[in-house]
């Protein structure tokens, strides 16, 4: 009777994990709004927002900074050594898709369309036959930015069978440039400008520029008959954002100082001033340190003992496809949180960092699953690296394994989503292994 009801808290809290990933995702159509969601979670539990351009507090207490896509929140504890080491959970905010142009409106044969950009590497496939609204930040005339989304208007219209007899014999060919162009409605129809102008509430002539992109209308669902899976948007990297996000809330630091960094723009290479590559993070460190008068040795000291977990998703093997996968390392969706190797340093995990996190799953309660690609086919990559370069940290590459990676909707299991969420809990609480 006990076990029963253990497991049945489990399976709650399971759920509980996926509905609040499920209405984070809602909330987060663009880098922009997620970096913000992630804000005023935070905010709502107690984090001080800081700004870059103000003096930063001294005192112990729990903070959060908003640069453009990107978010970095920490937790200075009461009493906490000069040397103490930062436990460091990073993660990103983009995903791949399409941007708008800055002119952005297209008219042709009798329609009118948006004028797009492809951004990363999406699916080109997945975003067919959609309900699309776009979503990001636009700047006005008098100065200011502010976070816009409009409802359901575009759809990018597949060629019919009737007109592309092949397409099912010899696969869909799509040029970006010429079939990825978003029909809005007829060429009567208003431009993008004005629709723009519509959902920031703003006069069309106000507007000056934009960053926004295409995403999904529809809402995240759960699949199954006992809806263990999760389907939604922007699981790569939502999904992992949103578990660091819960985690230093959750967390009750033991010597160290916990910050996740949830980056802009890792689909695109993470070389911006919002991005993993650019100075960020080395930059918040640093005045974390300068706020507490810690001395450059110290300094040194507290980065060389400290760890970052590079957290994003991975590719669960496909049903239909295993001979994509590596023979020796076939994760599943549902079987824990992963570990990311690569021999050739696209994942920054080495032995080290696989001994720190098969201890912090285990400290957590959670299973973890080994993940290297097949060599005939390179992996991609990650911010693990280039963290791992900029500062100097010991690193480590996780995630949570998800099929349909880079499609305009991706599927997890709710499982994996709560234990990766526990495992960076215990992380960011400094729950690390002996001699980690």
């Amino acid at each position: 009777m006990a076990a029963a009801r253990r497991r049945n808290s489990h399976v709650q809290r399971q759920r509980a994990c996926a509905d609040s990933l499920a209405e984070f995702v809602e909330r987060s159509p663009s880098s922009f709004h997620a970096a913000a969601a992630v804000a005023d979670h935070l905010a709502s539990a107690g984090f001080a927002r800081v700004e870059e351009r103000d003096e930063w507090p001294a005192e112990p207490g729990d903070y959060v900074l908003l640069r453009d896509g990107a978010v970095v929140a920490w937790r200075i504890p009461e009493e906490i050594d000069d040397t103490a080491p930062f436990a460091i959970v990073g993660a990103h905010t983009d995903s791949p898709g399409f941007r708008l142009k800055p002119s952005p409106d297209r008219v042709a044969h009798g329609w009118r369309q948006l004028a797009v950009e492809v951004y990363g590497g999406p699916l080109l496939n997945s975003w067919l036959d959609r309900e699309l609204r776009l979503a990001g930040r636009v700047s006005l005339t008098d100065g200011s930015t502010r976070l816009v989304q409009t409802g359901a208007i575009a759809r990018i219209p597949q060629l019919a069978v009737h007109l592309d007899r092949q397409v099912n014999s010899e696969g869909l060919k799509l040029d970006p440039q010429l079939h990825t162009a978003p029909v809005t409605g007829p060429e009567n129809g208003p431009d993008a400008r004005s629709i723009i102008a519509a959902a920031a509430g703003v006069e069309a002539e106000d507007l000056v520029a934009w960053d926004l992109a295409l995403a999904d209308t529809q809402a995240p669902a759960f699949l199954g008959s006992d809806e263990t899976m999760l389907a939604a948007g922007r699981l790569d990297n939502l999904v992992s954002v949103h578990a660091a996000m819960r985690a230093i809330v959750d967390t009750v630091p033991s010597g160290v100082i916990p910050v996740i960094a949830a980056f802009d723009h890792e689909e695109v290479g993470s070389g911006t001033r919002s991005g993993a590559a650019g100075p960020l993070l080395e930059q918040v460190i640093d005045r974390i340190q300068d706020a507490r008068a810690v001395s450059p040795s110290h300094r040194a000291r507290a980065l060389g003992a400290s760890w970052c977990v590079s957290s994003d998703v991975g590719h669960s093997i496909h049903p239909n496809y295993p001979e994509r996968h590596d023979d020796g390392a076939r994760p599943i969706a549902g079987g824990g949180p992963i570990l990311k190797v690569n021999a050739n340093q696209r994942y920054a995990s080495d032995a080290r960092g696989a001994a720190l996190w098969a201890g912090v799953c285990s400290n957590a309660g959670v299973t973890t699953q080994p993940f290297v690609s097949r060599n005939s086919i390179p992996c991609g990559s990650t911010i693990g690296p280039i963290t791992a370069t900029r500062l100097g940290v010991s690193t480590v590459d996780v995630g949570i394994p998800i099929l349909s990676m880079h499609s305009a909707r991706e599927v997890c299991a709710i499982a994996d989503a709560h234990a990766l969420e526990r495992a960076l809990a215990v992380f960011l609480a400094g729950g690390w292994p002996e001699h980690a």
